[in-house]
C-alpha cells in the first residue's frame, strides 16, 4: 500500500469515527406522542378553556384585564405540560395528569364565574 491509500484509509476512517460518534452523541428530542391519552386530554381542555375566553371576550363578558390574566394562567399549564412531556419522552405522569387537572378545575371555576 503506497503512501497515498493510507493516508486515503486514515481520512475515510476518522471520518467516519467522527460522523458515528456525533450520531452517538445526539439524543432524540422529547417529541409528545400524539396517540398519548393523558396529554391529549389535558391539551384539549386547555385548547377549551382559550377558546372559552376568547368567545368571553368576543361576547363582552370577559374584559381584556381579566382576559390577559386567563391567558397568563393558561400560558402556565401549557407551559406545565411541555416541561412535563419533555422530561418524561414525550408522555406524562397519572400525578402530572392529576395536578394539571386540577389547576385546569380552577382556572375553568374562574372562566364561568367570569362569563356568569
Amino acid at each position: 500500500m503506497n503512501r497515498t491509500q493510507k493516508l486515503l484509509n486514515t481520512v475515510g476512517f476518522t471520518v467516519a469515527l467522527a460522523m458515528g460518534g456525533a450520531a452517538f452523541a445526539q439524543t432524540a428530542p422529547a417529541v409528545p406522542d400524539p396517540g398519548h391519552p393523558r396529554i391529549n386530554e389535558v391539551q384539549q381542555r386547555i385548547d377549551n378553556q382559550q377558546a372559552r375566553i376568547d368567545r368571553g371576550v368576543s361576547d363582552g363578558q370577559i374584559n381584556a384585564k381579566q382576559a390577559a390574566r386567563d391567558d397568563a394562567k393558561i400560558a402556565r399549564e401549557q407551559n406545565s405540560l411541555n416541561r412535563d412531556t419533555a422530561a418524561h419522552g414525550g408522555h406524562i405522569t397519572k400525578a402530572e395528569q392529576r395536578n394539571l387537572n386540577k389547576r385546569l378545575n380552577k382556572g375553568s371555576k374562574q372562566i364561568y364565574r367570569q362569563r356568569h
